[in-house]
């Protein structure tokens, strides 16, 4: 299919896709320059200093990084290491030395370490973390930025926050509520609710960049309130952009512990928090591009370095303004590009207005990114993969907020060391990578032996990288202890990864383990007496579809199958991962074979993204040549994917099936398709989903799943429509 066709790169990739990269780069202009503004001055920094960063992150970075998608800026999650290093390093009183180019100092000195991480290929230590020490982190910081912006939100006099620790800002709230001036708070609160309410609204209005629906509405309204009157640090200060673009980073600090305690911070948040990202923004690619994590490494500290010595924000490969990239259509690396041009252009033409917005609506949009980060589902969302890692993510939270970020990462991993002493696994073997391949002519078989975790994972991961692709591997854990959460999950992926490959990874031995929770990644343990393995429990929905494959001469597996490389290139996988398929009903038919399954997707990355569950029926072996084709019906989110580079094949003669569906693919080949009788067939027919890729055709109905008799009109729907298009052909 055209759309699927992987882009070009370079100028040619310029060339071909700069109308849809240009415009997502401005609509994602739209979210990073209030973004920008607000983290700086939470950040201890001036406000146009933010969008410096991004500018340089965009304009700068975006030749040299190893990502397509990613967007490059400043980030909140680097709010609370930068605010401690302008505070600590304010502190020396250096005279004559502004104490945010002190901080900038570190950031430069951080860049050149970062610059030689990315040459010694240090982008994969990302996996040593676990992953609930390092959401913890995420919903730590998360925790921080509210506390320090609410205060801000309410127009609260900076007198009353002065001093005061993380966990007396919070105590201090009926203090700060107390104290709120009306006309400050009035804006504040009306910017969460755009940026929490619009959303809610769905269809187009969920892909309209809220941060910048709040400056439309907030600048009138701070003009009528007359804000700029009375309110003394109400509105954002730009000043001389261009006059304090000068080469500000001050290394007067170099000497004293407290400047390296902060470029190691740097150092640590910067380049982990960025190299997950594009590891998440890459399960969104719809393109399933893979990037490149040491290069990308490298392009950040080239960015930071620039960025740190005119006196800007450390940058990073920012999740939401990425993830954004990927939804509004953006296709290759030059969608960052211009996503700094644009920016450009605003610190060039557009000062006058930036300095009328008020800071208390750059408050609001910085405590919805603190949600987003510290949300209750962060918190279910861990209890449910094990009680274990709700330990895990609290105690990093709890200590990152009373100390620092470097002391609650190495307390949670500490945590984990000591749930996995518990469970059996000895210090030895938490720290080596314990396993024999056996190796055929198509297949390995890995034997792993002790224990399988987050701390000796880099060992697995060198093997994988030294296995053929396109064979067939057994992962046999009969000889394991221990298998954690973090190892399920970067195993969960390298299935996902090799499947496309063309091989086959199959797990063998976890039948003797006893999961710690529910959760198919959880963390699963050796127990003493293996389970029954002939006993399989099918729940009431298999039940109900193993009688309706009886009755219907279908075979039924209600096993779980991994199925990336029968989805390959299908459309459904833009924008979703599929997890598995289950409860699979199998039989041939006179027009090809068809598997009818529940699928599990995830929608959105695997930090942010939630699962949905779908009854799809494919079709294969038709021998019947059908071109590469997407349709949909139309709906204000297709609408809206043509003003972000979509293309609607539209019929003039047939407006009804026009107005119905949203149809794509090679236009010239679609059209010599669909011809009269398919399009009457489903102008007069239920609403379908049809997706077609190299002759093989995927149908579903609605995203949820069917019920027996709505799987049987699933069917007799996928045959008639054959059936229509056998006709034509003999026509």
């Amino acid at each position: 299919m055209k759309t699927l066709t992987i882009p070009k790169d370079g100028l040619e990739g310029l060339k071909e896709n700069w109308a849809s990269d240009a415009l997502s780069g401005f609509l994602v202009f739209l979210l990073a320059l209030p973004l920008s503004l607000g983290i700086a001055k939470a950040s201890g920094f001036p406000a146009a200093m933010g969008v410096l960063t991004a500018m340089i992150g965009g304009i700068i970075v975006s030749p040299f990084m190893g990502g397509r998608l990613t967007i490059k800026g400043p980030a909140a999650g680097l709010i609370t290491v930068s605010a401690g290093a302008v505070a600590d390093l304010g502190g020396l009183n250096i005279e004559g030395v502004e104490p945010f180019h002190l901080a900038c100092g570190a950031v430069v000195v951080m860049a050149i370490i970062q610059f030689g991480f990315g040459l010694l290929k240090f982008g994969s230590l990302s996996d040593f973390f676990p992953h609930s020490a390092v959401h913890g982190m995420l919903a730590a910081i998360g925790v921080l930025i509210f506390a320090k912006q609410f205060p801000i939100l309410l127009g609260v006099d900076a007198s009353l926050t002065k001093g005061l620790t993380p966990i007396e800002l919070y105590t201090h709230i009926p203090q700060f509520i107390a104290n709120a001036s009306p006309t400050i708070a009035i804006i504040g609160i009306l910017s969460l609710v755009i940026i929490f309410g619009l959303p809610m609204l769905g269809g187009i209005f969920k892909k309209v960049p809220a941060p910048m629906v709040v400056l439309i509405v907030m600048i009138p309204t701070g003009i009528f309130l007359h804000l700029n009157e009375g309110h003394p640090g109400g509105l954002v200060t730009i000043g001389d952009f261009w006059k304090d673009v000068t080469f500000n980073a001050s290394f007067a600090a170099i000497g004293k512990g407290v400047f390296w305690k902060y470029v190691i911070m740097f150092l640590f948040v910067n380049s982990l928090e960025s190299l997950l990202t594009v590891k998440a923004i890459d399960g969104l690619d719809p393109y399933k591009r893979t990037s490149n994590f040491n290069k990308d490494l490298s392009a950040v500290a080239v960015g930071n370095a620039a960025a740190g010595l005119l006196g800007g924000l450390p940058m990073i490969s920012e999740v939401a303004r990425s993830s954004a990239n990927v939804g509004y259509g953006a296709r290759t690396r030059w969608a960052n590009f211009f996503h700094g041009l644009f920016l450009l252009l605003s610190m060039l033409l557009l000062i006058p207005v930036i300095e009328m917005i008020p800071n208390t609506a750059l408050a609001a949009m910085l405590i919805s990114v603190s949600y987003r980060l510290a949300s209750p589902k962060e918190f279910i969302g861990t209890y449910k993969i094990g009680p274990e890692q709700l330990v895990i993510f609290l105690v990093t939270i709890f200590v990152t907020v009373a100390e620092d970020l470097l002391l609650g990462v190495a307390a949670g991993i500490i945590v984990k060391f000591i749930f996995h002493l518990i469970n059996g696994a000895t210090i030895s073997s938490l720290l080596k990578a314990d396993y024999v391949v056996e190796e055929t002519d198509h297949s390995y078989t890995v034997i792993v032996k002790g224990v399988a975790t987050f701390s000796n994972f880099l060992g697995y991961k060198r093997l994988w990288a030294e296995l053929k692709p396109g064979r067939n591997i057994i992962f046999n854990f009969e000889q394991t202890k221990l298998v954690d959460h973090s190892f399920m999950d970067q195993l969960h992926h390298f299935e996902e990864d090799w499947h496309r490959t063309g091989g086959n990874v199959t797990l063998t031995g976890l039948d003797n383990f006893s999961p710690l929770s529910k959760h198919p990644l959880a963390a699963r343990r050796v127990t003493a007496m293996p389970p029954n393995k002939f006993e399989i429990k099918l729940s009431d929905r298999q039940i109900s579809l193993r009688k309706f494959a009886d009755a219907n001469d279908y075979d039924f597996n209600p096993q779980h199958v991994r199925t990336n490389a029968k989805y390959k290139d299908f459309p459904i996988q833009q924008g979703n991962k599929i997890r598995f398929e289950e409860n699979i009903l199998t039989r041939y038919t006179d027009y090809g074979k068809i598997e009818i399954a529940d699928m599990t997707l995830l929608e959105g990355s695997s930090q942010t993204g939630f699962e949905v569950r779908i009854t799809v029926a494919h079709i294969s072996e038709t021998n019947i040549p059908i071109p590469d084709f997407a349709l949909q019906p139309e709906s204000l989110g297709t609408k809206f994917n043509e003003l972000v580079g979509g293309k609607d094949i539209d019929f003039a003669e047939f407006p009804e099936f026009s107005r119905k569906y949203y149809l794509r693919g090679d236009e010239e080949s679609v059209r010599s398709f669909f011809m009269e009788p398919i399009i009457r067939f489903l102008e007069n027919r239920e609403e379908m989903h049809i997706e077609c890729h190299r002759h093989r055709l995927l149908f579903y109905k609605k995203m949820d799943l069917l019920e027996p008799h709505e799987i049987l009109f699933l069917e007799k729907y996928a045959a008639e429509f054959l059936k229509g298009i056998q006709e034509q052909l003999k026509v």
